[in-house]
């Protein structure tokens, strides 16, 4: 049994595959808080401060997620909507935190549904959650994006950065990449530091970066100074188009 937030097509607004069409499952729940990032919501008359998708992570919305019990009824119901589309878009598992049900049957059993059929899928993860590649080998043929939190989200380092979980993902899985989410301030202080001491955990994998932002506002307060640092250091500027666009609307 596992917890989605949302699922919905659309177009992946941020890193290597910006541009692709792709069918996204939002996870619910998340093994981080990142009480740092900007994004600001209400949960009954009180302010909190976090993740950009606080509604898939703060348990406090959790009524509102769809247990999923049986991987049958997903898979019916992914096949209804491939079939509307005429063909298999690129499946994004982001969340919330994915990997924290990554050993669950019912997820798994979707997972090589997914592998079996050739459908690109991609996990958004934060890269904290160590997967055993020779009991789930589904996960090989899977691509996952280390969106791995630096200082500006609050966490601290030890829980952030796990070294064994990152090694066995770019040990085994079918492709990864590094994605941080970079604020005008951590430019100016600690980001090439901290991004070099993970690039000598992962010293091969590509490098994204992208500015902070869960509305428009947000993201112009901090794109040209990321663009600036990816032209300096030779990292991959990556845009966060869904925002973009739809600012602040959920589902795209």
């Amino acid at each position: 049994m596992f917890y989605l937030s949302e699922q919905f097509f659309s177009i992946q607004g941020e890193g290597k595959y910006a541009g692709t069409p792709s069918y996204f499952l939002r996870t619910g729940g998340c093994n981080l808080s990142c009480p740092g990032f900007g994004a600001s919501y209400e949960v009954n008359g009180e302010t909190r401060y976090g993740c950009d998708t606080y509604f898939a992570v703060d348990s406090a919305y959790a009524a509102s997620w769809t247990k999923v019990e049986k991987s049958d009824t997903l898979i019916a119901s992914l096949k209804k909507e491939f079939d509307v589309l005429g063909y298999y878009p690129h499946v994004v598992i982001t969340g919330g935190e994915p990997l924290m049900y990554h050993s669950d049957k019912v997820f798994y059993a979707v997972i090589e549904w997914l592998v079996a059929e050739g459908i690109a899928v991609t996990f958004e993860t934060n890269g904290t959650i160590a997967i055993d590649f020779e009991k789930y080998p589904a996960y090989r043929s899977c691509i996952f994006a280390l969106s791995l939190k630096l200082a500006n989200s609050g966490e601290p380092e030890e829980k952030r950065i796990i070294p064994k979980a990152l090694q066995a993902i770019a040990g085994h899985a079918k492709e990864a990449f590094l994605k941080f989410t970079i604020d005008t301030r951590l430019v100016e202080t600690t980001a090439q530091r901290e991004i070099e001491a993970i690039r000598k955990i992962l010293p091969d994998l590509p490098v994204y970066c992208m500015p902070v932002g869960e509305s428009r506002d947000t993201i112009w307060k901090n794109d040209k100074a990321v663009f600036a640092f990816c032209m300096k250091h030779n990292y991959t500027y990556s845009d966060r188009l869904h925002i973009r666009v739809f600012d602040t609307t959920q589902g795209v």
